[in-house]
Parts: C-alpha cells; sequence; structure tokens
C-alpha cells in the first residue's frame, strides 16, 4: 500500500466525505484545513457513485480480501450497515447541540411534504431555494477523482433536487425528469425490445398513439389497443396479454373521455404475465408542463420508477440520448410544485361547479366528469385518486356550436396543453387528438363535437358565466349569418329552374 504523509491523509478523509454525500463533515474538515468558505450544497446524483481514492486505495489492502471490492459491497447490505454508522458521526462532528429527529415524508401530509421540500439545507449561504446550476460541465478534482457531476447531460445539482422530491412524493426508487412528457414517455417504450408487445389503452392522448403507431412500429415494437376502462376492463385485458406482452401503458381517467380503469386490477393481471404496468405500479409518467408546473412556462415530463433494476435502465436512455431536462426548467419546477397541492385543490372545486353548471344546461347533451357522482366510474376513481381532477369534457350534439363555444369564450384561453392556473379549452377532434386518423377516431366512436376544458383558479362564477354567454350567443350568431346569406339561383338549361337558400 501507498506511504503517505498526514496531509495526504487529510485529503484522502475529505475526498471519501464528499463522495460519500457527507456534505457537513466534509465542509468543516475544509474550513479547518484552510479556512475557506465551504462548497455549495450538492444533491446525490443517481448516474455516478464515484469512488474516492481512499476506497481505492482500500481494495488494494488487506481490506479487499476481506470484504471484497466496492462493487461487490454494493450488491449487498454492507455498504447501508456503514452508511448507518458513519452518518450520524459525521453529523456530530458540526453539531452544535444535541440532535432532534427529524420528521420523515413518511410522517407529513402531502402539502407538508411538498412546500417544506429543502434540497439545499446545507448551503453555506443560506439559499431558500434550490440554486440554478446553469452549467454544461463541471471540473473534476483531478485525473483519477471525480466529482458528484461531470456533465449536465448526465446529471445536474438542480436537476437531482427536482428528481429526488418527485421520487419522494411517488414513494419510488428514483425520479427522472425529461425534456418533456414525450420524452419522458419514449424512454419508457425503450424497455421493449424489438418483437415485444406494448398493450395502450384504446382511449389515449393523440401524441402517445403517433410515438407507439410510428415510432415505436418502426422499432419492430408490436402495439396493440384494448379497451381497459369499467368493469369489463381486466376481462378485456386478460384476453388480450401474452406472455410476449412486456409494457402496459394506460391513464385513468382517460383522455379525452374521462373513462376509469382499476389500476390495482390491471396490475394483477399484468404481473402474472411478466409484464411492466406503466402508471401506479412499476413505472409513474407525469407530462409536468401541465399540473406540476402549473403555470404554462416550461415543458417536463417525470418518471418515476420502483425498482433499481428499472432505473438503471431508464438512467441508460435518458443519458444515451441526451433527453434530460434543463438547470433552469428543472428549477421552475421546483418552484411550480411548491404551490401545486393549493392550485389542484381550488382547481378541483372550480371544476366541480363547472360541471354542475353544465349538466343543468339544456343545450349540453353529456359531461364527462369523474367528480359527479353520475359518472359510471365516480366511485373506483375517488378509491384510488384523491379528488376529481379539473379537467371537463362535454358535447353539445353539434359540432357548429361546440367550435362556436370554444372560440368565444374569453376567460377560457384555447390550447392543446392543460393544467395551467388560468382555464383553458380545445376541441380535441381538431387539435389534441388530430393526429388519431379520422378513420381510427370513428371506429372508437369518438365525437366531433366533444369539448374539453381544462378549469383554472379564476372565480368559478366568472367561468360559469363566460360559457353562458358563448353558449347564449350561438343561436343570435347563426340568425344573424342566416339572414346575411343571399339567395341562390339554381337553374338547368333550357329556361327551367327554381331558387333556394343557401
Amino acid at each position: 500500500m501507498e506511504k503517505l504523509n498526514e496531509g495526504d491523509v487529510l485529503e484522502l478523509v475529505i475526498d471519501y466525505l464528499a463522495t460519500k454525500g457527507f456534505t457537513q463533515a466534509e465542509q468543516a474538515l475544509r474550513k479547518e484545513r484552510s479556512g475557506n468558505a465551504a462548497l455549495p450544497c450538492q444533491t446525490k446524483n443517481f448516474a455516478h457513485e464515484p469512488r474516492s481514492r481512499l476506497e481505492g486505495l482500500l481494495e488494494k489492502s488487506h481490506v479487499a480480501h476481506m470484504f471484497g471490492t466496492a462493487n461487490k459491497r454494493r450488491r449487498t447490505n454492507l455498504d447501508a450497515a456503514l452508511l448507518a454508522e458513519e452518518k450520524p458521526a459525521a453529523a456530530a462532528a458540526v453539531a452544535d447541540g444535541d440532535a432532534q429527529p427529524e420528521e420523515t415524508p413518511a410522517t407529513m401530509t402531502m402539502a407538508t411534504q411538498i412546500t417544506s421540500y429543502n434540497p439545499c439545507k446545507d448551503d453555506p449561504y443560506g439559499a431558500s431555494s434550490m440554486p440554478i446550476y446553469q452549467v454544461s460541465t463541471f471540473a473534476q478534482p483531478s485525473a483519477t477523482t471525480f466529482g458528484e457531476y461531470d456533465y449536465s447531460r448526465s446529471g445536474n445539482p438542480t436537476r437531482a433536487a427536482l428528481e429526488k422530491q418527485i421520487c419522494e412524493l411517488e414513494e419510488g426508487h428514483k425520479g427522472f425528469a425529461f425534456s418533456s412528457g414525450m420524452a419522458a414517455l419514449s424512454a419508457v417504450t425503450r424497455l421493449v425490445k424489438p418483437g415485444q408487445e406494448i398493450i395502450l389503452n384504446d382511449d389515449s392522448y393523440g401524441g402517445t398513439y403517433r410515438l407507439l403507431s410510428k415510432v415505436a412500429a418502426r422499432n419492430h415494437v408490436i402495439v396493440r389497443y384494448v379497451d381497459m376502462s369499467g368493469p369489463q376492463g381486466p376481462a378485456n385485458l386478460s384476453a388480450a396479454i401474452s406472455d410476449n406482452t412486456r409494457l402496459i401503458m394506460l391513464e385513468s381517467p382517460t383522455n379525452p373521455m374521462q373513462r376509469i380503469l382499476d389500476i390495482r386490477a390491471i396490475s394483477t393481471i399484468a404481473h402474472a404475465h411478466n409484464a411492466i404496468v406503466e402508471l401506479g405500479a412499476d413505472i409513474v409518467v407525469h407530462s409536468a408542463t401541465k399540473f406540476i408546473s402549473g403555470h404554462s412556462d416550461c415543458m417536463a415530463g417525470v418518471v418515476v420508477v420502483k425498482d433499481r433494476a428499472l432505473a438503471e435502465q431508464v438512467y441508460f436512455f435518458q443519458n444515451a440520448e441526451g433527453t434530460g431536462l434543463s438547470p433552469f426548467d428543472s428549477w421552475l419546477l421546483l418552484r411550480g410544485v411548491k404551490t401545486m397541492h393549493i392550485r389542484v385543490e381550488r382547481q378541483q372545486d372550480n371544476a366541480l361547479a363547472v360541471a354542475n353548471f353544465l349538466s343543468a344546461h339544456p343545450q349540453v347533451t353529456h359531461v364527462y366528469y369523474t367528480g359527479l357522482p353520475s359518472h359510471p366510474g365516480h366511485d373506483l376513481h375517488m378509491s384510488q385518486a384523491s379528488g376529481g381532477g379539473s379537467v371537463i369534457c362535454f358535447r353539445t350534439g353539434s359540432l357548429p356550436f361546440s367550435q362556436h363555444i370554444v372560440t368565444h369564450t374569453k376567460l377560457f384561453k384555447i390550447t392543446v396543453s392543460f393544467g395551467s392556473v388560468n382555464s383553458l379549452i380545445s376541441l380535441p377532434g381538431a387539435m389534441s387528438h388530430a393526429s388519431i386518423p379520422a378513420e381510427v377516431r370513428a371506429a372508437r366512436e369518438f365525437p366531433e363535437d366533444l369539448i374539453r376544458i381544462s378549469v383554472g383558479i379564476e372565480s368559478a362564477d366568472d367561468l360559469i358565466g363566460d360559457l353562458r354567454r358563448a353558449m347564449a350567443g350561438y343561436g343570435v350568431a347563426a340568425a344573424a349569418a342566416a339572414k346575411a346569406t343571399p339567395a341562390v339561383e339554381v337553374g338547368g338549361s333550357g329556361g327551367g329552374g327554381s331558387a333556394a337558400q343557401a
């Protein structure tokens, strides 16, 4: 083993503490040695589990013969036991008084968990929110010693802070932040090899249909569309699933028809066939552009997985394809998620009021909203969710009437993406689901007059008034259009003819 002087040993100890994430102890030793300010805090990055110089030396010594190499120890419980012993000791080195037990996320409500999350509590400058590490690359200590991060494509402290929070909220093993919801979904489809099968619920977002039918299928992945909603849904899945099925993709409520899927029953069927369930069982995917952000100012997607093997695969594709979220957008999500609980709570209250108004309106033929007790999937939805959400779909029985409503509301902005604090409206057949071929929509009985709204945090009375005025104006506009249309003479040769109103 190489000979070291006292300074070398101290440097090795500091390096070891840094690579193991013992930030406070590392900073204390650095300050003791040089009197310089401690480095800004870092959030542990999944991509790297760097080996310190001290570990490298130990592996060359008799310790390696006793316990095996670091890679081997990571496959045992030894590291966890050592860390459990070292962490309290490191914290005690800089403690000013008796340590108080910290409240864990499991003992807090989600509202408190969201707002109290502090990814940079050890920041030497006392930053009240996570700093933006707007850098592409990170300097390394030496040619043979590597820090937590090297390149922002592979990992960035701001993104890691977001990924850790999302993972805690979903109670998963590891979280990942992507440049968009579709980038997140694409990474999940990479888990499926050519010749294997994906089953997707047949009422799904148009972008998902495009990804599977045009991209995954090009990679020789088999895609099947199955109605997994309602009481018959699990039976439909049982009839369709096979040993070749690798991934089951579902969304509940569905988009746009608000059908409800029994996630527990579907997970049971999937696991019996060794298939992965995307949503709530093995993998959770969010388009964070929507409610997590909540302000229509960034585009992002997140994935949370339940075990290490899946985490390693998802990270590989995120890193290899460069789809990780930028530091600034990661910071925007960290800011947005702090108010998510109160935003969604207000939006759900408003949505229920708007849904009740639409249900009672004589010109509305159907209302699809899981928060209404009359919804056929209401009870199942409430057993696997904490509210009805804030997205409502309704029909008028007339495509021109629906087009008029979408065009003439004043408070509802016409957009293709939802989930903002302000209310939004769309005509799915012409917008979010236009990528689904017309013949496929017709075969699925997709209603072209369907209107979809995302209810914001405005006054519910103002939103209802806006919809009421837009609906009332249709009769006036239609009458005016008919009156302005001139008579058109339709005649044949030979002098005979007739007149008709166009």
